[in-house]
């Protein structure tokens, strides 16, 4: 049963809101929370023969040096992530949450949330890694096979964290939106917040339709709720509306309805994750 709020720990810049968004995702919704810390696998580099260069004894004394180097380092790392889950666990309970456990996995990042999706009700993660945590501008080197590989909500969190105060929905009338309309309305997160629903397109009476309908949806669940068509470039739209209305956090699909289907997330998706300053959610 998916019912955990899952959190990715690691030391980058992050770290800190990632922790924030995840004991307030956990309070808002009654969720235990799991905080995850995976560590890679040691790199095997490219095995070279040495025979010829030192003698047989003296290379099996390096190599078993080397083996001693690498199980250090292994040490080393572990301890590293259990100080890192502690030092989050700590933040968290601190902010009132009860429920919470702490994890340490080996393996790829991704295949290890993978692992876990069954019991993810949301996913939350820094935008950036600590191997990329100053690439400002782009994405982290795990994020987009995050997002293709899980088929959950994903929170993307930005280097600081405050409570929401105004969410915009980029809602274009895809399947995907349709669902994360019925999904804001029917979860606790959002509640008490007022939300902006934004499609950028032509104002005719098909995307008309589509927004009243997500429209009364959120209004039919309590939401204060405004909804707005703006013709233009949804990547300059959504930037402009965002500056303009204070918004703090993002909720779009991971693909609109003219994607191609392919190993890629949807372009208007990629830019906003890339350049927008604010958190943001997105929906698979």
């Amino acid at each position: 049963m998916h019912n955990k709020v899952i959190a990715c720990i690691d030391d980058s810049q992050y770290a800190e809101s990632v922790c924030g968004y995840a004991a307030w995702s956990a309070q808002r919704m009654d969720a235990p929370l799991s905080l995850v810390h995976v560590l890679d696998e040691p790199t095997q580099g490219k095995k070279q023969n040495l025979s010829g260069s030192i003698g047989f004894g003296s290379q099996e004394a390096l190599l078993e040096e080397l083996a001693s180097l690498d199980e250090q380092r292994s040490k080393v790392a572990m301890e590293h992530g259990r100080l890192m889950l502690k030092a989050a666990r700590e933040r968290v309970e601190q902010k009132g949450v009860n429920e919470v456990e702490t994890r340490q996995r080996h393996g790829e990042l991704v295949s290890a949330l993978a692992e876990l999706e069954t019991e993810t009700r949301m996913l939350v993660v820094g935008k950036r890694g600590a191997d990329t945590a100053s690439a400002h501008g782009h994405i982290g080197s795990h994020l987009e096979q995050i997002i293709r590989t899980l088929h959950r909500p994903i929170l993307i969190a930005q280097q600081s964290f405050e409570p929401p105060k105004a969410i915009m929905f980029a809602f274009d009338g895809s399947a995907t939106t349709r669902k994360g309309v019925d999904m804001v309305a029917a979860s606790p997160l959002f509640k008490g917040i007022p939300i902006h629903l934004v499609t950028v397109g032509a104002d005719v009476d098909s995307n008309r339709e589509q927004l009243d309908w997500a429209k009364n949806k959120l209004t039919e669940a309590g939401f204060e709720t405004q909804a707005t068509i703006i013709a233009g470039d949804p990547e300059t739209v959504l930037e402009e509306y965002q500056h303009t209305h204070n918004i703090d956090l993002l909720i779009m699909g991971a693909y609109g309805h003219s994607r191609i289907r392919q190993l890629i997330v949807g372009s208007t998706t990629t830019h906003m994750i890339s350049k927008t300053r604010i958190s943001l959610m997105v929906l698979r």
